[in-house]
C-alpha cells in the first residue's frame, strides 16, 4: 500500500558532511597511532579496535533515519526515530511561510522537536530550512535538504481547498 504524498524526505542521523569529517580524523588518527606504537601487545590492539568501532558506528549511522518529513492533507507530518512523538502540524493555522538558513553556525547539533524561545526546531543536516509561524505566534523551523520542494509542497497544501 504506497500512498503518493505532496512531499515525502528522509532525513538521516549520520549524513551531514562535517561529522563524518570529524569521526574520520578520529579513525585516521586512532589508525596512525595504531601504526605508530611500538608496544602493540599493550596499548595498540586498543588503538586499532576504537578506529575499527568509530568506523562502524559511522556506517551504521548512515542509514539511521533521525526523522522524516510528509506533507500531506493540509498538514505537515514529522516523525521521528524510535520513541519519538509524532508531530503534526495543521497547515490551516500556518499564516507565513519562508525559506531560510538554518543557522549561521558552522556546526549544528541534530535535534527534533526542541522547544527553545518560542521556536520548535527540526534538524538532522544541511544548511537550509523552512520557517512556519502559526496563528499562535508559535515558529516552526524545519531544517531540509530539498528546501525548494518542500516549500512548493507546502504552498501547494495550504492554497489547495478541502
Amino acid at each position: 500500500m504506497s500512498e503518493q504524498y505532496s512531499f515525502h524526505e528522509n532525513q538521516y542521523l549520520g549524513r551531514d558532511y562535517n561529522y563524518i569529517s570529524i569521526r574520520m580524523v578520529m579513525a585516521i588518527f586512532c589508525f596512525l597511532a595504531y601504526y605508530w606504537t611500538e608496544n602493540r601487545e599493550r596499548n595498540g590492539d586498543l588503538l586499532l579496535v576504537v578506529g575499527c568501532g568509530i568506523l562502524v558506528v559511522s556506517i551504521i549511522m548512515l542509514f539511521m533515519i533521525h526523522y522524516r518529513t510528509i506533507v500531506n492533507n493540509k498538514s505537515v507530518v514529522l516523525n521521528g526515530l524510535w520513541t519519538t512523538r509524532l508531530v503534526k502540524i495543521d497547515l490551516n493555522s500556518i499564516i507565513k511561510i519562508e525559506k531560510i538558513k538554518y543557522s549561521s553556525y558552522f556546526l549544528n547539533n541534530p535535534v527534533y522537536n526542541l522547544h527553545r524561545n518560542g521556536t520548535i526546531r527540526f534538524y538532522a543536516g544541511g544548511k537550509d530550512a523552512l520557517k512556519l509561524v502559526d496563528r499562535d505566534g508559535l515558529v516552526y523551523i524545519i531544517g531540509t535538504q530539498k528546501q525548494s520542494e518542500f516549500y512548493n509542497a507546502v504552498k501547494e497544501e495550504m492554497t489547495n481547498k478541502p
